[in-house]
């Protein structure tokens, strides 16, 4: 059998480090430890239109203090795929809670 000898210590300890990332690297994803956790995932609720309701007052009700209130309303009428002027009574609307 043939014995390597190291002939570069610096070069063997680079080496020696890129392959144990390499390694860690690859054992996480393959376990999942690199999976998004629900504190960075949009979160919704799904609430029912009433009489009355309009885009607006629904969007005022989840806007943060200091948030512009257009901002919510887009983000409705863009995840919902509808118009402000097509809500209608009896609707399930999903209102995004990243505000």
């Amino acid at each position: 059998m043939k014995k390597y000898r190291i002939k570069s210590k610096v070069r063997f300890t680079i080496f020696s480090i890129i392959a144990v990332l390499i390694i860690v690297t690859g054992v996480s994803t393959i376990l999942g430890f690199n999976t998004v956790n629900s504190a960075s995932m949009d979160q919704y609720k799904q609430i029912k239109v009433e009489a009355g309701d309009t885009i607006w007052n629904i969007a005022q009700e989840y806007t943060e203090p200091g948030e512009d209130v257009r901002n919510v309303v887009s983000d409705i009428c863009d995840i919902n795929e509808i118009k402000a002027d097509q809500l209608k009574a009896g609707m399930n609307l999903i209102i995004p809670l990243n505000y």
